[in-house]
């Protein structure tokens, strides 16, 4: 992590001061290899000396100033400070009261002031954040150290930690301050003990309340007892060292719990409908957990039931299918035959409930997740397998098993496509394999729509081209299908922001679709599907849409 963690101390006679601190250097990019003997082991010996020696001469000036007192100093001038390396990644963590680098320094300088000073949280103890991009960002999470010399009793501290990064630093937040309230919890505990060791032996508070106040003797008891250095309020023999060992850790594994990934441009609908349906199953699975807590154990009712089982769909992958299956689309058309697939495709771009029937749960399955590659994330909602029939607005894929019936209202409708797959009867002949499913099945399509499937819509004859053109091997045409369904993804958001959160006519509806190519051959294909991928839009989307809409009537009405 590309940060500087520092302990800080407001001195009553010097003001904020900078007791420890601890930053990681990273290792210098490899050099080409110069002529000569080389000595293993001496380049690391003259690197570690090289590091111990730019901390000792940018601190020597710093420590050995007339105006520190014991509590502003922690290690002595002499001390060479401590080093820790990562042997994974090479990168040595230095620690001293001041950093190697003058501009590090100053940047510090400026935090432990505005720590100390201006930018403190309610009740003076807690966490806050501050900075800018010139002089860095700061985490900052002041406390106080109990003395019994001191005003009040207690001396304040804060430890600070200085990014470039503000992003990664907000998000680092829970965890810094998870592990720094540890860090000065076990402080405040072992200085407290010594408090109360202290308090037994002589009560400061009844000797200054029986003491006589004088102007004159008042700066040197102050100045007195401003010399107590954080070693002497814990009587921790090992204390920088434990802190060093702290900071270390603490560099490290905040910055190894974050990662960037690259992103070509913004996440699509997709991706967000994922990121929410996760959410949506983390919560309800939390919300199981404390009630199995709580001393119950409800049981989920059907819809849950058949959302979990979309869930195990969503994620379900091709190679753990056992049996006989569908590879990809290219294949199931040539499974079907062109004039069937065309069909059934159809049905599922329109937001028909498709049904198969069959005994074999993997081939079924295998059809769904081909299937849903012609859909946006969104509108896919699928029963892989059930002993009984659902209704359409729950699942629009819906595998049965073959002694299911379908409701008269279900096969009279023209909005289902029922699948039959029926085992072939082989006598004794030689064995097929698995991907010769013609020669162990027979599908048989039936629906009752009587409207034509081969006009539209636009979307299912590009898609067509792209199976049917033989130079296209299986991976260009699963990146086709992903470009062809971004873009009309892209079309269903402007329709929907048209015609939905504006709340246009019919008339400039039409004027929309004519000029996002929806219009013509095929138009009514076309307008049934934008409506269905509508409810594929992701619920940030939608939300933000509505957000701007109200914010711009405000605006207007203002």
């Amino acid at each position: 992590m590309n940060a500087l963690v520092a302990l800080c101390h407001f001195c009553e006679l010097h003001g904020p001061r900078t007791l420890f601190c601890t930053e990681a250097v990273h290792p210098p990019s490899p050099s080409p290899p110069q002529p000569g003997p080389v000595i293993p082991g001496d380049r690391d010996r003259e690197a570690d000396r090289e590091g111990e020696g730019l901390t000792m001469r940018a601190n020597s000036s710093a420590t050995q100033r007339a105006d520190m007192c014991e509590g502003c100093r922690s290690l002595p001038a002499s001390h060479p400070g401590f080093v820790s390396v990562d042997s994974e990644t090479g990168i040595r963590y230095l620690s001293h009261q001041h950093p190697r680098q003058q501009q590090l320094f100053s940047v510090v300088r400026q935090a432990c002031v505005r720590s100390l000073s201006c930018e403190v949280c309610p009740g003076r103890e807690g966490p806050i954040f501050f900075g800018d991009e010139q002089h860095g960002f700061v985490f900052s999470h002041t406390f106080f150290i109990k003395d019994s010399l001191a005003r009040g009793f207690q001396r304040w501290y804060s430890i600070v930690v200085v990014a470039m990064d503000r992003i990664y630093l907000i998000n680092s937040w829970p965890f810094l301050l998870r592990h720094l309230r540890l860090t000065i919890q076990s402080l405040q505990n072992t200085a407290l003990k010594v408090f109360d060791s202290e308090q037994c032996v002589c009560p400061q508070r009844a000797v200054r309340m029986n003491s006589a106040f004088s102007p004159a003797v008042f700066p040197h008891q102050r100045s007195g007892n401003a010399a107590r250095s954080l070693t002497s309020l814990t009587q921790h023999p090992n204390l920088w060292a434990s802190l060093h060992s702290s900071f270390s850790w603490l560099l490290k594994a905040c910055g190894s719990r974050l990662t960037e990934k690259l992103l070509e441009g913004a996440p699509t609908e997709d991706t967000l409908v994922l990121i929410e349906r996760q959410t949506e199953q983390e919560e309800e699975m939390s919300g199981w957990d404390g009630a199995e807590g709580g001393g119950s154990n409800p049981q989920p009712s059907q819809s849950e039931s058949v959302q979990a089982k979309d869930f195990q769909f969503d994620d379900g992958r091709q190679e753990d299918l056992l049996g006989p299956k569908f590879k990809s689309l290219r294949h199931l058309r040539q499974v079907l035959g062109a004039s069937d697939f065309r069909q059934l495709a159809w049905h599922v771009l329109m937001g028909n409930q498709v049904i198969w029937r069959g005994a074999d749960p993997g081939l079924i399955q295998s059809a769904f997740n081909v299937l849903k590659a012609l859909l946006p994330v969104g509108c896919v909602r699928a029963v892989p397998y059930s002993p009984h029939y659902e209704e359409a607005y729950r699942c629009n894929f819906l595998g049965l098993s073959p002694d299911v019936p379908i409701p008269a209202h279900v096969s009279s409708s023209e909005f289902s496509m029922l699948v039959d797959v029926l085992n072939v009867e082989r006598g004794c002949v030689n064995p097929v394999s698995d991907d010769d499913i013609l020669s162990l099945y027979q599908f048989n399509i039936s629906s009752a729509n009587t409207q034509p499937t081969d006009k539209g819509p636009t979307l299912l004859n590009k898609i067509e081209v792209a199976l049917s053109n033989g130079n296209l091997s299986v991976e260009v045409v699963s990146l086709c299908l992903l470009c062809l369904k971004e873009e009309w993804m892209n079309k269903v958001k402007v329709l929907f922001k048209f015609s939905k959160v504006d709340g246009r006519g019919k008339e400039d509806t039409q004027k929309v679709l004519a000029l996002l190519g929806a219009t013509g051959p095929g138009e009514e294909d076309n307008v049934r599907l934008l409506k269905f991928w509508m409810t594929g839009l992701s619920k940030l989307y939608k939300s933000h849409l509505m957000t701007a809409v109200r914010g711009g009537e405000r605006t207007l009405s203002q």
